[in-house]
């Protein structure tokens, strides 16, 4: 969790107790989750824009390349040789 052991977390409570008291730490610590998960909200919805214009801004290419590398798969007919 952040790099934090359980004695920094320990240590940062009880500060927080101790700034904060006791009767508003449990309404600030459900605000701060709250914000928490917008923010993780909030960067899922980015991310996945940011996926859904990628792919639309590549898919022509990926179409263009899959055309030109049809042909080139494809083995080339040869006739048979004649002995002359």
């Amino acid at each position: 969790m952040f790099g934090i052991g359980v004695t920094e977390l320990i240590v940062i409570l009880v500060i927080a107790v101790i700034f904060i008291g006791p009767k508003k730490l449990p309404e600030i610590a459900k605000a701060a989750g709250k914000a928490f998960a917008e923010f993780k909200k909030a960067t899922e919805d980015i991310k996945n824009s940011v996926k859904e214009d990628i792919e639309k801004t590549t898919a022509p290419i990926t179409e263009l390349s899959k055309e030109v590398q049809a042909p080139l798969s494809q083995k080339p007919q040869t006739s048979p040789k004649k002995d002359t």
